[in-house]
């Protein structure tokens, strides 16, 4: 069984920083896509930033400039680091794992339980 675990959300002042982290744990042989999504309070949740296993990185335009993705294929981490957090990044922040790969399934997708972020004006 699979599970991703995020942690590092919290309450911040507008202009402060902070960094989510996310671990898959299980029997896990590759992760193919590590992302992140938010999903603000009556919003779609929405792509925030992903990195494949070969690196190719995408981030969203809302919060290019400020946010970055690192991964970990060793340890099937993958990290976000958000700067010059502003109001509008108030979401709780979900960690996905794409084309997962174990001992008993092949190409799953999994979601972690989110973390909230709050960011105050």
């Amino acid at each position: 069984q699979v599970q991703l675990v995020e942690s590092g959300g919290g309450l911040v002042q507008t202009g402060e920083s902070l960094r989510l982290s996310c671990t898959a744990s299980g029997s896990i042989f590759r992760i193919n896509t590590m992302s992140w999504y938010r999903q603000a309070p009556g919003k779609q949740r929405e792509l925030v930033a992903y990195k494949t296993e070969s690196g190719i990185t995408h981030v969203a335009e809302s919060v290019k400039g400020r946010f970055s993705i690192s991964r970990d294929n060793a340890k099937n981490t993958v990290s976000l680091q958000m700067n010059s957090l502003k109001p509008e990044d108030t979401a709780v922040y979900y960690c996905s794992a794409v084309g997962v790969i174990t001992e008993h399934s092949y190409g799953a997708e999994y979601w972690g339980k989110g973390t909230l972020v709050t960011v105050s004006s």
